[in-house]
């Protein structure tokens, strides 16, 4: 335990540096947020130093880094550039709408994708599984802004069936209306993923020596498939949902972005936009904190679920 919880302040410790320094490392710079490019030209070098000072960022890059990693540890992650407000407020605004889009989008993709995927091993051979592959090949190879853009069209702007932007209307109604096209979208490009990965481990396991020797010895092709090859083959993809809600959260700004959904996604987008370096540094923290968080899950929660790597420690 100790190790794992040395590496994973490892990779914490890596992971803050490289928030801190991907924000300085972008064209332009926070001043862009201060006026138009020709009112900056006219400030002279002592203006912009004392506006730079104002906001923090006059001091040398390893004292600004010092007192990043105070704010981090002290949960002060500053005020944003834009709108003045404490970026922890921000967050906590933003971050319940992200974790009930990727939470009902990973609902529907697990429940989906591993169902057709196991579907596909088992009708492999038939057109049922022919046709499973290159539909998980084509959804797995679509761009979420391209997919998100063509079910505005269809539903938004066509049909007029679903709200295309937002989160309510104005009444206040209207949640799981526009959580459809979001949810959707998410699902869509992400359950080819989820099918051949399944599809792939269930095959793995039906061609393995156990599971053969079994068939041999005259069980039954259902009980062979429930009772020694179902549960090995979704021990891979346990972990892969567990990483997959950690990434999805950083994915999920192109389709909150293009559906204007007031989460973690699009606020983490218009820090990039507008060089609000302490936004940008506090949204990134969460994401990466919500990464290496279920990484430590799924290494947590796979020995409870597969007897050899208990009998391995």
């Amino acid at each position: 335990m100790i190790r794992r919880l040395t590496e994973y302040a490892a990779v914490l410790l890596v992971a803050l540096t490289l928030n801190f320094a991907l924000p300085r490392a972008l064209p332009g710079g926070p001043l862009k947020l201060f006026g138009s490019p020709e009112a900056l030209a006219r400030l002279t070098a002592d203006e912009r130093a004392r506006i730079a000072a104002q906001y923090g960022f006059g001091e040398s890059l390893p004292a600004q880094f010092v007192t990043y990693l105070k704010g981090v540890f002290t949960l002060d992650l500053g005020t944003s550039l834009a709108d003045g407000r404490p970026v922890t407020q921000a967050l906590g605004e933003a971050l319940p709408w992200t974790l009930l889009l990727v939470g009902t989008a990973i609902a529907v993709t697990a429940t989906l994708g591993v169902t057709l995927g196991v579907l596909g091993a088992l009708r492999r051979r038939k057109g049922k599984g022919a046709v499973l592959l290159g539909a998980a090949v084509v959804a797995d190879s679509l761009p979420q802004f391209w997919l998100a853009m063509l079910l505005i069209v269809l539903f938004g702007v066509k049909l007029q069936w679903l709200p295309t932007f937002g989160i309510t209307d104005p009444d206040g109604g209207g949640l799981l209306a526009h959580l459809v096209l979001p949810v959707a979208t998410l699902t869509l490009t992400g359950l080819g993923y989820l099918f051949l990965y399944t599809r792939s481990s269930l095959l793995t396991v039906l061609t393995s020596e156990p599971v053969q020797h079994a068939h041999a010895r005259g069980v039954p092709y259902g009980r062979l498939v429930r009772g020694h090859a179902l549960r090995p083959a979704l021990l891979p993809v346990h972990t892969i949902l567990m990483l997959e809600i950690g990434f999805l959260a950083a994915g999920s700004i192109v389709v909150e972005t293009v559906f204007a959904y007031p989460g973690l996604g699009r606020l983490t987008f218009n820090a990039i936009t507008a060089r609000d370096y302490p936004l940008m540094q506090g949204a990134f923290l969460v994401l990466t904190v919500m990464v290496v968080v279920m990484n430590a899950v799924a290494d947590a929660t796979y020995p409870l679920l597969d007897p050899r790597a208990r009998s391995a420690r």
